[in-house]
């Protein structure tokens, strides 16, 4: 990606003054899932009709604990974009944003970095279960370290008054708070905003195995690009309740991760209850509510498939969605970093 928005051109007017501002994204890992679009693109796309919103391309804070894969990093940008824009996401009304071209943010988190310890840092519940599911112990890169900062940077560069996350990262926003107020009080002015998180209804989605949640790493994920055929392997492969072991015997519905996905995507409340209430009383066989999933998620995924298809086609145009994005991000993103090093005095020359 690197030099990719050389030569830039005029961009279009994207800012909505009187609406409020949202800033999310994702890393840049790989292709995304389900529970990515339950936990915060179904939002999303809600939402970019009714605020100013920022989607962020997070390639840089992909690379704190990829550097050994960097390339599949830079080239997950496009495939993160293609879902976006398959989702429903419209570049007319929101701007997708590649992070690693944005250098006031980089900028940013430098100044932030100094309002915050390395002993606050390691508290951060969110970077300490990280930190644990990736083995680091005490050998942690100091990019991945200071990853709530940079998120900081990112969220107060916009002037983001909300954040739509999971419940795992409410420890990021509340740090994000803290800095936006240590600043403030620094400079004795009010240059940076707090944000509030935004909270989908279904705030995790477990993977289909049923012991994690649902990741592209853990191999448990369905993705928005999934091929009918893999998606009726995914939901036959799903995890139940291993003691309803013929069809008469009474289910467990908590923590079948079958009816959780019927809880997250049938927007048919009753017809769910009474699948629930069937199974605990026995009666009903796992094939027949899988059946019921299958058909539900074939429905969801087939609309976003075709669109990413259709967007995948026309990479060039892509390419032109994220540059004129971008290129707004750096004019919104400049002018909150020149009220910060104004505040902090430094400004030498005009």
């Amino acid at each position: 990606m690197a030099g990719c928005f050389d030569n830039p051109e005029p961009t279009t007017t994207m800012t909505h003054p009187n609406r409020p501002t949202i800033l999310t994204g994702d890393r840049t890992t790989g292709p995304l899932h389900l529970g990515h679009y339950i936990g915060s693109l179904r939002a999303r796309v809600q939402m970019q009709h009714e605020a100013r919103q920022f989607l962020l391309l997070a390639d840089t804070q992909a690379l704190t604990d990829n550097m050994g894969r960097r390339q599949r990093v830079t080239e997950n940008v496009i495939e993160v974009a293609l879902d976006y824009l398959a989702v429903g996401i419209d570049p007319a009304i929101s701007t997708i944003v590649v992070q690693s071209q944005v250098p006031e943010l980089a900028e940013l988190s430098q100044y932030l970095l100094n309002l915050v310890t390395v002993a606050r840092l390691e508290r951060n519940p969110t970077i300490k279960e990280e930190i644990r599911l990736r083995g680091f112990e005490r050998d942690i890169p100091a990019g991945f370290l200071t990853y709530p900062v940079s998120q900081a940077a990112d969220i107060t560069a916009f002037k983001a008054t909300y954040v739509p996350v999971g419940d795992d990262q409410l420890p990021m926003i509340e740090q994000t708070n803290e800095l936006v107020r240590r600043f403030n009080a620094t400079v004795e002015q009010p240059v940076l905003v707090e944000c509030e998180a935004v909270l989908s209804s279904v705030t995790r989605l477990p993977g289909i195995d049923g012991k994690a949640k649902m990741s592209k790493s853990l191999g448990n994920a369905i993705t928005l690009g999934a091929t009918p055929d893999e998606i009726a392997q995914a939901v036959k492969d799903m995890y139940t309740d291993p003691n309803h072991l013929r069809v008469s015997d009474p289910g467990q519905v908590e923590g079948n991760v079958v009816f959780t996905f019927l809880d997250a995507f049938e927007p048919d409340v009753q017809t769910v209850d009474e699948l629930k209430a069937h199974y605990r009383r026995g009666g009903l066989g796992d094939s027949v509510v899988k059946r019921v999933l299958n058909e539900r998620l074939q429905a969801l995924i087939e609309p976003i498939r075709t669109r990413r298809r259709e967007f995948e086609a026309d990479k060039a145009e892509v390419m032109a969605i994220l540059k004129r994005g971008t290129l707004h991000a750096r004019e919104v993103a400049g002018a909150t970093l020149a009220e910060v090093k104004g505040a902090l005095g430094l400004t030498y020359f005009d």
